[in-house]
Order: C-alpha cells, then structure tokens, then sequence
C-alpha cells in the first residue's frame, strides 16, 4: 500500500491488529494507574474511591495533558499520542525502562524495528570503531542506527530527556521534543534527511516494515507527514551539521555517507570535526565520556 493511500485513509476504521493493540494499551495505562496510590505522587487520600489507585483526571492533571484526551488514550480510541505526551504519561505512571518501551510499542510510537535486524561482519564493526574521536554509525536506508562507536554515543549521551528507545536518526530527531534546541541547523537537515529516506523507499515500495514506520511517524508528526508529501528526493552529499552540547558548547561536524558493500542497503555516516575548536570540545567530551563505561 502506497504512502498517499496511508495518508488519505488514516481516518478510516481501524483494522484488526490496530484495534487489539489500542484494546491492549488501554488495559496497560489503567493496570499501571490503578498501582499508584494519591501518597505517592504527593496528592491527599481524599475521599472514599470506588477504584484503587488515582483517578484518571488527576493522572492527566499531573502528566499535564488534558483530560479527555487522556480518557479517550485509555479507552483505546484511535487518537494519535506524540512522543511528548506519552513521556509526560510515563513519568507520570513511574514507568520502568520495560514497562516504557511496552508503552511506546503499544502506541506506535517506535519504528518496526528498533535496532538492526542481522549482525554486520565484524570487519565492518572495526572499521567504526578504529574512527576514533570522530563519531560514527553504520545504519541501514530507514536510518535505524545498527551499531555506534563511543565518541557517537558520547556526544548524543543527552538527545532524550528518557532513555533513547527508538534507535534511529529520524526518530530521535523528529520526535524529540527539544530537538531543535540542540540541533541548531535543523530545519536544514531534516528535511534533507526525509529526502534521502524518500530516495530509499523507492526500493521498498509495498513493504509492510517500511509502510508501518512511515505511516507511524506521519500519525506521530504532522512535521514528517508534511515533508514526506513533498516527495523530495535526494543522494548522498557531504554535509554540515550542527550540535549544542550541554558541557562544551557548540559542536560542528562535516557529514560524510560512505556506503558498507559488505552489507548492502547500509552505510557508515560520519562526523568529522569541522573546526579546531570542535576537536578539541570532542577531546573533553571523550574525557567526560570516559567516566562512563556506557554513555547512551
């Protein structure tokens, strides 16, 4: 099924699969709201309640989303939850990094997959890793991040205000809600980013993974539907992009997309330094980074 038909159908009865998943994430947010008690996020016990646990208007109250909306999540209606929301919803609920990802899972708010389905040779898994100062990942042409090197997760350490779940370059940075603060040219590079997922999907027309992400993200972002509909295309091509780190300041990288033969359909993207200044705030970052045995 084409994008465009996605689109123009996305208000029509929801199918089967889509309705048992709606039906499954209503049963989880009330299981998880009716296990808080109004003790435990600071509210008075009040009077007599006929269901254990807080009420959904004080769940929304304190997630800070609106109540009927809220409702109509929990009643497994077809509404659409932004990534925001939902983790407003799990601070809210408490949720554990399991009980998080269930969560997204359940409202479509993740791709297909979220990390890479089949393990690159290690050959391949050198190479990345022998980059090193410079950050560097080898995705697939959905962007799903496959492996990373450290100087890439030091420097994307602090992307998610939650664990990072979704593992792949539109994802994290469409859905993010601060995005913007810390991607200072990105109103350049995403839409050059959807281009070249556009460029890719000629080659997937039809299949089921690549229609459910692109479908998920559209109902996750009018931004992403928006620039999908362009039906921009574009090809490799070195790159600036742009970073505000929260330790070191302003970080500037050249992009360069250098594709794997070893494992066709991927490639390495790299981020070279693309001034002094930011080589040497890459050197502090690996210092920072090396109190971590694992930054995400």
């Amino acid at each position: 099924m084409a994008v465009p038909d996605i689109l123009d159908t996305q208000q029509a009865r929801p199918s089967k699969p889509h309705q048992t998943r709606r039906s499954e994430l209503a049963g989880f947010l009330r299981a998880r709201r009716e296990r808080l008690t109004p003790q435990e996020v600071g509210l008075p016990p009040g009077p007599r309640r006929r269901t254990p646990g807080l009420r959904r208007e004080e769940l929304a109250l304190l997630a800070g989303v609106g109540v009927t909306w809220y409702t109509w999540l929990e009643q497994g209606r077809p509404i659409n939850a932004s990534v925001q929301v939902l983790d407003a919803v799990a601070r809210t609920l408490r949720l554990g990094q399991a009980e998080r990802e269930h969560l997204y899972r359940l409202a479509e708010a993740t791709p297909v997959h979220a990390t890479a389905e089949a393990e690159p040779p290690a050959a391949v898994v050198d190479i990345l890793h022998s980059l090193g100062p410079s950050p560097a990942i080898l995705v697939n042409g959905r962007f799903d991040i496959i492996h990373s090197n450290r100087a890439h997760r030091t420097v994307f350490r602090g992307w998610h205000e939650l664990p990072c779940i979704h593992r792949n370059l539109l994802w994290c940075g469409i859905t993010e809600p601060s995005a913007r603060d810390k991607f200072l040219n990105y109103e350049d590079e995403v839409p050059y980013l959807v281009a070249r997922l556009r460029a890719n999907y000629a080659a997937h027309v039809g299949d089921p993974e690549w229609e459910e992400d692109i479908r998920r993200l559209c109902e996750l972002s009018a931004e992403f539907a928006g620039l999908w509909a362009r039906h921009e295309v574009r090809e490799p091509e070195q790159r600036l992009r742009i970073f505000l780190d929260a330790d070191v300041g302003e970080l500037r990288f050249t992009i360069n997309e250098l594709a794997v033969s070893a494992v066709p359909g991927t490639c390495l993207i790299v981020y070279s330094p693309d001034d002094p200044q930011t080589r040497d705030r890459l050197e502090q970052l690996a210092r920072l980074g090396a109190r971590d045995p694992d930054p995400t």
